[in-house]
């Protein structure tokens, strides 16, 4: 192994690949995470500009000189004083940044016989408006970049042990690997691009070592409790930035929080949010009691529920995913709720948002029928940039970044284009979503709710029906949903992700039925209090016509009821107050109702 590979091999990849290759390529396009730190031997953490001094400066660089469209020229590392100002010309560090000043610069860097030395144009992403319709200026600039790559010649430098021909590099750092225009990238050997990726697991394990101390823990040898504490520190990071770990360290430093706290200090900076409402003690309390919460609301489901309710309790506990190897990343809950249209679905959903988190406002329904399209993907994370509503931002990205603790539900997954089934997998794996202005969003607190009529149509003809048993409907709709997500989709690793979550909901039963009837009945004369100061009351004849003429259908379910319900109470209730100019604080009681058209009621007004 020479000296050159050696000293580099335990460098950022960046580094290396820069370092390594001075003798063939004049210039570098560093994209991707180029705001962040790294780690190099010592072991320290720097900035990526720091990180390239401390590579080159070795192998007879003398300066780096830095370049950005806010500030113009500065020094950013010099080994003797006024080599910058050999190559450059006296004055032009510290002048105010001008793209014509730029292009005589980076020609006179590149060329120089003078000293060997490093150009670094930072934000170069902001020179332009736009990469595919450049200005004059701006197209002047990147011509001459692309001749001055052409033309420049590697130069013999250096301290006598590494004597070598190498060029003097001009270095672009940009956000995105499309921010330059795509004729510079590709103009030959003498460009090279080189993308800076986020920093891996070992990468973040390494820099909890480093960090340890501030962390608060003195022992993190092998096996040791600081060590698994370390482990899950750099788990539960995945998809952060090495300064979001020193952010990180800070935020436990200046709250005086343990290492034992750790988890909370991640889940803090991710969200914004102090107060975690999967921890407060009444959740507890309201998912014990929740089993008969939720079959109040949803009739006839009792399997459903105690699934849903185990799937809920898991979530509380933090164990969601817990065989996994990513830590605290993924959502809380997932549920798959797949059954005939009326049964329930989307009313056990909203449950599930009031029994977790309280209040109704932490529910988010999205039809999947609305997103068929190929663009629809856009409206959940945002247009990408240049597109017509990208400032804007994501229907779904925004919102759970205003309320990262929310039910979810994604109604008629089936509908919903390819493409944003693709949005769905990154959730239900990595737990987060990177919206079109670059900005992540953090799934990890919320549950997810999909719903689906998958396996009870076969285009016009029913395969599932309220004469097969539960157990025989059950495994029909099972397989219609793995055949559609393999075969059809051809998407098996979105059903792998589901698991054993898929919740299917049976027929509704008589009873069930009068009990929706009863419950929508209860709910119409409460709304008449609410709004109007009216009370409501049926004798036992007229709750009898109303069953009459609200007769249940298996296969509309509990939709069905509260259609007929309409037409047979609510717009007769409605004709009798409006007509009768019935004043707030009387009471109207109906003996009964007459069917016909229209429905009519019998009612005295008190």
């Amino acid at each position: 192994m020479n000296g050159w590979s050696k000293r580099l091999e335990d460098w950022p990849p960046f580094a290396r690949e820069v370092a390594g290759t001075l003798a063939v390529h004049s210039q570098y396009v560093l994209h991707g995470n180029v705001r962040d730190r790294f780690l190099i031997p010592g072991p320290r953490s720097l900035p990526l500009v720091d990180v390239l001094w401390e590579a080159l400066r070795p192998y007879g660089y003398q300066a780096l000189i830095r370049y950005d469209p806010m500030n113009g020229f500065s020094l950013h590392g010099e080994v003797e004083p006024g080599t910058a100002d050999r190559v450059l010309g006296s004055g032009v560090i510290g002048s105010e940044p001008s793209m014509d000043r730029l292009v005589d610069h980076l020609t006179a860097v590149a060329q120089s016989t003078k000293a060997r030395v490093v150009l670094v144009i930072d934000y170069a992403s902001r020179l332009v408006v736009s990469p595919a319709h450049l200005a004059q200026e701006e197209h002047d600039l990147f011509r001459c970049a692309l001749k001055v790559a052409e033309l420049a010649t590697a130069r013999l430098g250096g301290p006598p042990e590494r004597k070598a021909a190498l060029f003097n590099p001009v270095i672009w750092l940009v956000d995105g690997e499309r921010d330059l225009p795509a004729w510079l990238m590709s103009a030959g050997p003498r460009v090279r691009t080189i993308g800076v990726p986020l920093p891996s697991l070992d990468d973040r394990t390494a820099a909890g070592t480093l960090l340890a101390g501030d962390l608060g823990l003195r022992d993190h040898s092998p096996g040791s409790d600081g060590a698994r504490m370390l482990d899950t520190f750099a788990r539960q990071t995945e998809g952060m930035r090495m300064g979001d770990l020193h952010e990180i360290t800070r935020l436990v430093r200046d709250r005086g929080m343990s290492a034992g706290e750790l988890p909370d200090a991640v889940r803090i900076y991710k969200l914004g949010i102090e107060d975690n409402l999967w921890e407060r003690g009444e959740l507890r309390q309201r998912i014990q009691k929740g089993e008969e919460l939720l079959h109040e609301r949803v009739r006839g489901q009792r399997r459903a529920v105690l699934k849903t309710l185990d799937i809920l309790k898991r979530a509380a506990l933090g164990l969601s995913g817990a065989q996994a190897t990513s830590h605290g990343t993924r959502p809380r809950g997932v549920l798959f709720f797949a059954g005939p249209t009326g049964v329930g679905k989307t009313e056990l959903a909203k449950a599930i948002a009031e029994l977790v988190f309280g209040e109704a406002d932490s529910f988010l329904r999205f039809d999947m029928s609305e997103f068929t399209a190929e663009h629809a993907a856009d409206r959940l994370i945002g247009a990408p940039p240049g597109y017509v509503g990208f400032e804007a931002g994501g229907e779904l990205t925004s919102a759970v970044r205003r309320m990262p603790f929310r039910v979810i539900l994604f109604d008629e997954i089936e509908k919903a284009h390819p493409q944003v089934l693709d949005k769905f997998l990154q959730i239900l794996e990595d737990g987060r979503l990177t919206d079109g202005q670059g900005m992540t969003t953090h799934f990890s607190e919320c549950v997810l709710v999909f719903t689906s009529n998958l396996g009870i149509y076969d285009g016009a003809a029913r395969t599932v029906d309220e004469t097969m048993s539960p157990d025989e409907a059950r495994e029909v709709v099972l397989k219609t949903i793995k055949k559609h997500f393999t075969t059809t989709l051809k998407r098996p690793e979105l059903l792998n992700r589901f698991g054993d979550n898929i919740v299917v909901f049976d027929f509704i039963s008589a009873d069930a039925a009068a009990g929706i009837l009863g419950k929508q009945v209860a709910n119409i004369v409460r709304r008449v209090k609410e709004q109007r100061q009216i009370d409501i009351e049926l004798t036992e004849e007229a709750q009898r016509d109303l069953r009459l003429l609200c007769p249940f259908s298996a296969k509309d379910g509990g939709r069905g009821i509260g259609n007929a319900l309409e037409s047979a109470f609510v717009n007769p209730l409605a004709r009798e107050l409006f007509d009768r100019d019935v004043a707030p604080g009387s009471s109207v009681l109906i003996t009964g109702v007459t069917g016909g058209d229209p429905v009519t009621l019998r009612a005295e007004v008190r």
